[in-house]
């Protein structure tokens, strides 16, 4: 770059944060102004309204004050925000204001625009003239879509083409042009390397400065119904899907708030890891939240839920045993579509028998019987669904307890129960009592009883039609009270046995054919089923069946929707069965979804294929209503570790390593555990020593990550963490850690503990390992104390370097 041109740019840096720091000065005491005011309305709200009743017209009056009083400090606050957001998005643009430049010349037009893009739009004082524009806004599309030359970009009234005449990109840091250069189609690849040599952090950043075209185009997809983005390990498509809810804020800023965005992730940690993304655009997060936790919701207060991570223990450490095999046959049959279809033809025969209903009992006798409830439920109408029954029975069922509850008014518990009445209680239906007076004041055709009874209080408040319709009430309390958590519980359906229903599933091989249709089975299925009936009965749950059986309680109950949620975003999609994403499209019934995930990190049992059309979510909202985007190029890794880890899978041939050079992993074979731990430590030093933050020892389970942490401290590794499911937040630092939780996380340099046959020696530990070296974005380790997995044993030697 010229020095000429150089100065010019550097001098308009210079006069855009000029005026970035006047309107910050302008807006900083009108922003603590109106925050002292809204805090003084609120302060003296009561103090400015007189309250009086007495007339109609005052009453009124006292309303419309206290109305008009409510919309003046509604007003401030709203205001307030709306500057305290400016204020905030121009005190971030600051050090930086933008990082790219378009030069555009429109069709028709004489002269081309220059076009400043950076996280948040800065307009000058004219108000029509933008200095920076946000780099979610239609014109900026040009930025990440195109190279100089012919280019074009969509805006609510249209497209519109023209010439793009220069693609300019920066490294600003507090006021001053660091770099420069100009660039083609891509986001220049000098920017994209310095950002990539940076050390791991703690938590996920904005990547805005270096979104490539393919990401772009998952950020701003507004057609689909449903997005799924099959990326490899490194790609970029969490940081995209975050951008992503980003720019649907910004373009849905009057019809979409942060709170109708969902995001489904794998883990606590995870959720702790990606929460600075948005603030940092200057947008509210999301709701994030795992499936478990949806899970643990509805059937925590029943069941005690196992967790997919327990699961996944069960799956690595199982053995080739019948029972062990039997689980692993009953994981994947339950996440499939055939057991929904199974489900739903269950349903079917339960409208024409097999009902399981809960008697309702009280005070040891039995009010309804579970054989009035099937006799009463059979006698609907056989065309109506399930669940129309059931909520025909439910009403059947509370309005035989209203009778029942009269019946109950002179038993003799409730007068027993008179006598141990507090003075609360009295005194609630002496007020009571009283207003049934002043109604009674106002009917002209009860003066007579009003005078006895007025003339009876003055003789001797209290006795005579007065108590007894006192007791009266009482007595009508107390039943109440009683009878009111058994009407509770009949609306939420607990006179359905649901868990009788979904155990009856299970009795054997003839009974499951016969109620399911289902001809297609495990063959291990009688196991099956006494593995299940086993934890059932212990009101345990597996993982497998959590979802299965929630689908089934709705199909029952009916469905319950959340019709708030607008967009639902789902990580590490790969995880998820067909079953559960059936399950969350009911669930949510008008939301969008965007599906991330990679095929070749599918290490659970239940995972679903994100890979092509074949995908079964292809058939959740129709192949029109679907958009499936492939990223190939890892950018996490270097090259070395990108072209080392695409080997260990049969089918990685496509991905496409960036070009940022590191030293190639390194393989480490010693005698045994003990020299092991003292290479591993040494070796975390020197990583450290190099200025590496974020270290992660890996192991296949969570068993493998303890006995390691605790060896390893045994020799000298105090500052190690022990990462658990139970871990919510992400820290830098050296840590051990299980390769499932490692999942969506990178550092800076990863040791794989074991890379022994018995760690990764089955075929299905081949995405295992892959998902656990993918992890490295600098340096890869791996050790062994005797042969190496035949996944890397088969390697060409050039890819790495060993020790020995």
């Amino acid at each position: 770059m010229e020095a000429k041109g150089w100065r010019l740019e550097q001098e308009r840096l210079d006069q855009v944060r000029e005026k970035l720091k006047a309107r910050i000065d302008a807006l900083e005491p009108e922003v603590s102004g109106l925050s002292d005011q809204a805090a003084e309305i609120r302060r003296r709200f009561w103090e400015e309204v007189t309250v009086n009743t007495s007339t109609d017209e005052e009453f009124e009056e006292t309303f419309y004050t206290i109305k008009q009083q409510a919309a003046v400090l509604s007003e401030r606050e709203r205001r307030h925000r709306l500057l305290l957001q400016q204020w905030r998005s121009f005190n971030r643009m600051l050090p930086s204001p933008y990082f790219g430049r378009v030069d555009f010349l429109e069709d028709g037009l004489n002269g081309s625009e220059q076009i400043y893009i950076g996280v948040s739009s800065f307009v000058d004082e004219d108000g029509l003239t933008f200095l920076v524009y946000d780099w979610r806004s239609p014109i900026a599309s040009l930025y990440y879509d195109h190279s100089p030359g012919a280019a074009s970009y969509d805006t609510p009234v249209g497209r519109i083409t023209g010439t793009m005449e220069l693609k300019r990109q920066y490294q600003i840091q507090d006021g001053q042009l660091r770099r420069m250069f100009d660039a083609s189609v891509t986001i220049g690849d000098e920017l994209l390397q310095q950002m990539l040599a940076k050390g791991a952090d703690s938590q996920m950043k904005s990547i805005v400065s270096t979104i490539q075209k393919e990401q772009n185009a998952i950020i701003r997809n507004d057609h689909s119904r449903l997005l799924i983005v099959q990326g490899a390990a490194g790609s970029g498509k969490t940081s995209a899907a975050l951008q992503r809810v980003a720019y649907l804020l910004y373009k849905n800023r009057d019809s979409l708030k942060a709170d109708q965005i969902v995001l489904f992730s794998p883990n606590q940690m995870f959720n702790s890891y990606v929460s600075s993304v948005l603030p940092e655009l200057g947008e509210e997060n999301m709701q994030q939240t795992t499936f478990q936790e949806y899970l643990e919701y509805w059937l925590g207060s029943s069941f005690q839920v196992e967790d997919p991570f327990s699961q996944i223990e069960y799956v690595l450490t199982a053995q080739s045993t019948p029972n062990d095999e039997a689980r692993l046959q009953g994981m994947k049959y339950k996440a499939s579509e055939a057991f929904m279809k199974a489900l739903q033809n269950y349903a079917q025969w339960l409208g024409r028998e097999g009902m399981l209903f809960n008697g309702i009992r009280f005070r040891d006798r039995v009010l309804i019987t579970a054989e009035q409830m099937r006799s009463q439920f059979y006698g609907y109408d056989t065309s109506l669904s399930l669940a129309n029954r059931v909520d025909l029975l439910q009403k059947w069922i509370l309005k035989e307890l209203s009778l029942l509850e009269r019946k109950e008014l002179g038993a003799s518990w409730v007068e027993e129960e008179l006598h141990y009445l507090d003075n609360e209680h009295y005194a609630e239906v002496f007020s009571e009592l009283h207003k049934e007076r002043e109604v009674l004041d106002i009917a002209e055709h009860y003066a007579v009883v009003r005078e006895k009874i007025s003339n009876k209080r003055r003789e001797d408040e209290g006795d005579f039609d007065f108590a007894e319709r006192e007791e009266d009430l009482l007595r009508q309390k107390i039943v109440k009270a009683s009878f009111k958590p058994i009407r509770k519980n009949v609306k939420r359906f607990s006179f359905i046995d649901v868990h009788g229903l979904y155990t009856q599933l299970f009795i054997d091989e003839a009974a499951y054919r016969d109620k399911t249709n289902e001809v297609d089975i495990p063959v291990l299925w009688s196991e099956i089923c006494k593995q299940t009936k086993d934890k059932l009965e212990k009101f345990e749950i597996f993982y497998e069946d959590a979802t299965p059986y929630l689908y089934l309680k709705e199909l029952i109950e009916g469905v319950r929707t959340n019709t708030e949620i607008r967009h639902v975003f789902i990580d590490e999609g790969q995880d998820y069965s067909p079953f559960q994403y059936e399950y969350l499209k009911k669930l949510f019934p008008r939301a969008r979804m965007t599906v991330l995930g990679d095929f070749g990190q599918a290490i659970f049992t239940q995972s679903t294929n994100l890979q092509d059309a074949e995908s079964p979510l292809f058939r959740l909202y129709g192949e029109t209503e679907t958009c499936l985007i492939r990223l190939v190029r890892s950018y996490r890794s270097t090259r070395e570790i990108v072209e080392f880890t695409k080997v260990l899978l049969s089918d990685a041939s496509e991905i496409v390593p960036f070009e940022r050079s590191g030293p190639k992993p390194l393989l480490v074979k010693v005698e045994d555990g003990e020299m092991r731990d003292i290479r591993v430590l040494k070796d975390i030093a020197a990583l450290k020593a190099e200025g590496f933050e974020s270290i992660a020892v890996i192991t296949k389970t969570a068993a493998e990550s303890r006995s390691a942490f605790e060896s390893l401290r045994k020799h000298g590794g105090e500052a190690l963490q022990l990462i658990t499911k139970e871990t919510e937040t992400f820290e830098k630092g050296a840590m051990v850690i299980p390769v499932y939780l490692a999942k969506g996380v990178e550092f800076d340099a990863v040791l794989i503990y074991e890379a022994s046959p018995h760690a990764y020696g089955r075929d299905n530990d081949r995405k295992l390992l892959y998902t656990a070296c993918t992890r490295a974005m600098h340096q890869l380790l791996l050790y062994t104390t005797g042969d190496w997995s035949p996944f890397v044993e088969s390697m060409d030697s050039s890819l790495y370097e060993m020790v020995t």
